[in-house]
């Protein structure tokens, strides 16, 4: 880096066999550079694709202290950045390293891979302090420059540190190599300073001996030698040589020289030498060399957590991502590992999940068909009290005039009747998918109908009060009641205030398809959302003439034991409040999609214990026992009341 700028400014070729740097292939940079040896992009890839093979996600990185070590460092923690992988220590070597302290950091931090970025001496220096310190039991991971050191393998102790992976380009035999250093070194025992000077070098004859150069990393001899051939190649083409001579006659300028080596195509020891565009070289691939030893070789795992079971997400602690606690994701959500293993993705309302999931099922919709078979019995007895209805009123249209049926009521019959059929048509619409007009229909006939019912029987029973107690006490609250009608009156007006706030309450917020997905998990029950602040007025006025028309009929408890119509109203009402007491005590147990068929059947009920229980007595008198529907016997029973009550 510092000699390169130099050559640069006049385009001067620079063919290096050992510079592996990044920056050098930068082009507006270094134009002129190019190099025979892989660059420390191409290393750092493959030690990650090692780290991701084995799932080696806690590592170490040591990396020599200059330009070399700190551009392989940077590089490996850019080509992390979106990996599963985390570096946990990381640290710059040089001649003044505490390797014992940077061991210690490294074991108590529990990592089992290293990966030593360095050049063979300090890798030397780290294995031997490794040996000193009896660490065990790691993963070292050597770079090309010292993966076929042939010196560290034969340490003492060397095996004892674990396993050593490298990665290394093929090393390729050099023919006459061996022989050519051998005489070389013959070659160079100086017998003085002047003999020590030999193309332009000066070198130490008594350093190093032809067998270290020759147990040197064998790597190394093919760049050299493929450098050097390169530039004799470029030369070779640009001075046009061929049969033993070149055309002396070219001026021959640096950019020539360099436009030849970027085009350099020619085959040295079986390998194609070729350049890319940054001047790296575009042949040769790596090896991955394991260091053996005797034993067995066993797949060792290096992690800061394990990984979660199936079904739990990561909560990440500290700054490394790799180090993280489990937790089960919850019910209604799941996780999905490959997008994000952080977050629990909630389900949507038409889906559910266990506890631990992966994934969501598709929830099952229920609502009560129309071909359901308690939906069915429901209709079919719905359509029951309508034929019924019709029946009775036929049968007392025959009879009106006969004191069975002026007691009942007269024409006040036929309207409880009538409101009876109409309140029924509500029981049709708690059945199939619910929609905005069959949620308002479940409730408006019923709620509307309903009180008209129960405004006749309040005056049915405050009559018959009236007749046998407040009359003779109270004449002429008896004479306002029959001069103004008191009766139709009383019903016109519980008919009206219930429409008025009936039609209040759902102009304020009418009943609504509703999804139930709260109570089963793996269901979705339709029915109809009910506003209970919009709905209660009509219901509590509803409950207030049940209430009165109980009281009424109460009060006539003691009448005549054959003139039943009070005790009658009062069993009915009896039947009603049990009936919807029962309803609601299922309501608050049971919230499947059959509550629907039970509140039908609650409506049904409440209509057929007014038919059966007031109207049907009558009935059996009228066709049965004429005898008893005659105004001699009605009179006989009035008389034989009068007289108890005198005496």
């Amino acid at each position: 880096m510092t000699v390169a700028p130099l050559f640069m400014m006049d385009l001067v070729p620079m063919v290096s066999y050992s510079a592996s740097g990044s920056a050098f292939s930068q082009k507006k940079t270094y134009p002129s550079f190019l190099r025979t040896v892989h660059t420390n992009k191409d290393v750092i890839e493959i030690i990650v694709r090692i780290l991701k093979n084995f799932r080696w996600h806690w590592v170490a990185f040591l990396y020599e202290d200059n330009d070399f070590g700190i551009d392989g460092q940077e590089l490996f923690i850019r080509k992390i950045e979106d990996t599963d992988i985390c570096l946990a220590y990381t640290k710059g070597l040089d001649h003044q390293t505490n390797y014992p302290r940077i061991l210690k950091q490294i074991d108590t931090l529990m990592v089992h891979v290293i990966i030593v970025f360095t050049t063979e001496w300090t890798a030397e220096d780290l294995v031997d302090s490794a040996i000193r310190q009896n660490v065990t039991n790691k993963v070292w991971i050597a770079p090309d420059g010292w993966s076929l050191n042939r010196k560290i393998p034969k340490k003492k102790g060397i095996r004892n540190i674990g396993t050593v992976i490298g990665v290394a380009a093929p090393a390729k035999t050099i023919p006459g190599f061996s022989d050519f250093v051998h005489s070389a070194k013959a070659a160079a025992l100086c017998e003085n300073a002047e003999q020590e000077k030999f193309c332009n070098q000066v070198f130490n004859c008594s350093e190093l001996s032809a067998a270290d150069i020759i147990d040197a990393n064998p790597t190394f001899s093919f760049t050299v030698y493929a450098a050097v051939y390169s530039i004799a190649h470029a030369l070779h083409n640009t001075l046009q040589c061929g049969a033993g001579r070149c055309n002396d006659n070219i001026t021959l300028y640096p950019h020539m020289v360099l436009a030849e080596l970027k085009k350099s195509n020619f085959t040295l020891l079986n390998q194609t030498i070729q350049f890319d565009k940054n001047g790296d070289p575009n042949y040769g691939f790596y090896l991955i060399v394991f260091w053996k030893h005797n034993g067995d070789v066993k797949v060792p795992t290096s992690v800061c957590s394990q990984e979660c079971p199936i079904g739990y997400k990561k909560i990440q602690e500290g700054v490394h991502k790799c180090c993280f606690s489990c937790k089960i994701c919850q019910n209604g959500t799941f996780i999905n590992i490959t997008e994000d293993p952080y977050t629990c993705v909630s389900c949507t309302e038409a889906e559910w999940s266990t506890e631990g999931s992966t994934s969501c099922n598709q929830r099952v919709v229920e609502f009560v068909a129309f071909t359901d078979t308690g939906a069915v019995v429901i209709m079919v007895a719905a359509w029951a009290l309508v034929g019924l209805s019709l029946a009775v009123s036929v049968l007392f249209a025959i009879n009106y005039n006969t004191p069975v049926v002026r007691s009942a009521g007269g024409p006040m019959c036929f309207l409880i009747l009538i409101c009876l059929t109409l309140s029924s048509v509500s029981v049709y619409f708690y059945f199939g998918q619910p929609t905005v007009a069959s949620c308002i229909l479940r409730f408006l006939p019923f709620l509307l109908f309903y009180t008209v019912c129960l405004a006749c029987f309040v005056v049915r029973s405050f009559q018959i009060v009236c007749i046998f107690k407040i009359a003779a006490k109270l004449p002429k609250l008896y004479s306002w009641w029959m001069k103004y009608h008191g009766q139709w009156l009383v019903i016109s007006v519980a008919f009206t205030i219930q429409a008025l706030l009936l039609l209040i309450g759902y102009s304020i917020d009418p009943p609504k398809p509703f999804n139930e997905t709260f109570w089963y998990r793996d269901k979705i029950i339709l029915g109809c959302d009910i506003n209970l602040k919009a709905a209660s007025s009509s219901v509590i006025f509803l409950s207030s003439l049940c209430c009165l028309c109980f009281i009424f009929s109460y009060m006539g408890k003691d009448l005549p034991k054959n003139y039943n119509e009070a005790k009658s109203i009062t069993f009915c009402l009896l039947l009603l409040i049990l009936t919807w007491i029962a309803f609601a005590t299922v309501y608050l147990l049971y919230n499947g999609a059959y509550i629907q068929t039970l509140n039908a059947l609650a409506v049904l009920c409440s209509l057929y214990s007014f038919l059966l229980w007031y109207f049907l007595p009558k009935c059996l008198i009228i066709i049965f026992q004429p005898q008893r529907n005659t105004q001699q016997f009605f009179q006989g029973l009035i008389q034989n009341y009068t007289k108890t009550i005198s005496q």
